[in-house]
């Protein structure tokens, strides 16, 4: 008996952690990369025991085909949610956020009477369904809010709730605007200013800002978008913590390494857990059916997705617009993480191997996260 209890835990346990590769094997895996899927620049950075261990650039930063480096300002598109994911638990650990205390309670009057805004969302369009009175923080940051992505993505462009808060998943920028808005209008916190004095200037990220600054033109990507036609950088003159952030390689890759190792969390593990079982065929298109039973291993934590695979439990997020793919994965056990960074969307496909071949088999869940690499529907803003 004792043999066959033994055989049964080493079943169940998570395979040997593999270690990371060396930057020579990266390399020559992002050029293969590049070479197999057209794209044009790429930025890798691999995390080890919860420090930087290799940040490298491949490839052209623009048209004109001047060097991608480690210091080239890229698009950190939803990359900009575990990092605000992160300001909002140490907002939580000092109790001046409560997880599952209502937003609306932030508020100085109902949400509907602060109308449309271009910078923080449609709340007017809410007036007539009082279900927003309950949507929490955790509920934002799980994705279970009820919203679309965001509210023009609606047939009349009109924000409403299409389930009650809380009770599935499906992604929503909207919903980490109204978070957002009710630290800043709520709580009078500037994001920008707080992430700064918090996370940028302590960690040296000096080249991050959820704003445009003017310096960032000197050294700055555009991007391909998956005909091949270039798309100019978007100088984001509005702090939106569901995707403004320009960065580098080398800023956001202090980021992955603090994350993983804690820093500034007294408990990391209360924002990288498995909260909320993912019951959809893939992350897009919003609200498809749940599936008849939860994804196994697969659930939204705050701010990131939570999985469990061959090597234990991790996290990752992803970000993408029509000229820029990203993804960081990262690895409990080892606090090992890959970032990777592309201003070429194509780019994208090559993702689920160089993850592979950085950190070993994860799985991580491509084929729900990245439906598109196989078909032809259209890819959502995220």
């Amino acid at each position: 008996m004792r043999a066959i209890l033994a055989m049964a835990a080493t079943a169940l346990a998570p395979a040997a952690t593999p270690p990371v590769a060396n930057a020579e094997t990266v390399a020559t895996a992002a050029r293969a990369a590049m070479a197999r899927t057209g794209a044009k620049g790429l930025a890798i950075a691999v995390i080890d025991d919860g420090r930087v261990a290799s940040v490298q650039t491949f490839g052209a930063r623009n048209a004109a085909g001047a060097p991608l480096t480690p210091r080239t300002i890229m698009y950190g598109a939803s990359l900009t949610k575990t990092v605000f994911a992160w300001l909002v638990m140490q907002l939580v650990e000092e109790g001046r956020v409560d997880l599952d205390k209502p937003i609306a309670t932030m508020l100085a009057k109902p949400l509907p009477e602060y109308g449309n805004s271009d910078r923080y969302g449609n709340w007017g369009d809410l007036s007539g369904d009082p279900r927003w009175r309950t949507i929490t923080p955790r509920m934002v940051l799980t994705h279970s809010t009820g919203f679309a992505n965001f509210a023009d993505d609606e047939p009349d462009g009109k924000l409403r709730i299409r389930f009650d808060p809380g009770a599935r998943y499906s992604y929503s920028g909207e919903g980490v605007m109204l978070l957002q808005f009710g630290l800043e209008q709520g709580l009078g916190l500037d994001v920008q200013a707080e992430l700064e004095r918090r996370l940028f200037a302590p960690l040296g990220m000096n080249d991050t800002s959820l704003i445009w600054r003017p310096a960032f033109a000197a050294d700055l990507a555009d991007g391909w978008k998956a005909d091949g036609s270039v798309e100019p950088h978007d100088e984001r003159s509005k702090v939106r913590a569901a995707g403004s952030m320009d960065t580098t390689i080398a800023d956001l890759a202090k980021f992955a390494a603090a994350l993983v190792r804690g820093y500034g969390l007294k408990r990391r593990a209360a924002m990288t857990a498995p909260l909320l079982p993912i019951r959809t065929a893939s992350r897009f298109p919003n609200f498809q059916p749940d599936t008849a039973k939860p994804i196994p291993g697969l659930a939204a934590g705050l701010g990131v997705i939570a999985f469990n695979g061959p090597q234990g439990p991790g996290f990752y997020k992803g970000g993408h617009n029509d000229s820029t793919g990203n993804t960081m994965v990262c690895i409990e056990r080892g606090r090992r993480c890959v970032l990777i960074l592309a201003n070429d969307v194509r780019a994208e496909a090559a993702f689920p191997g160089l993850v592979r071949t950085v950190l070993g088999d994860t799985g991580v869940p491509y084929a729900w996260e990245y439906p598109q690499l196989t078909a032809t529907a259209a890819q959502p803003r995220s």
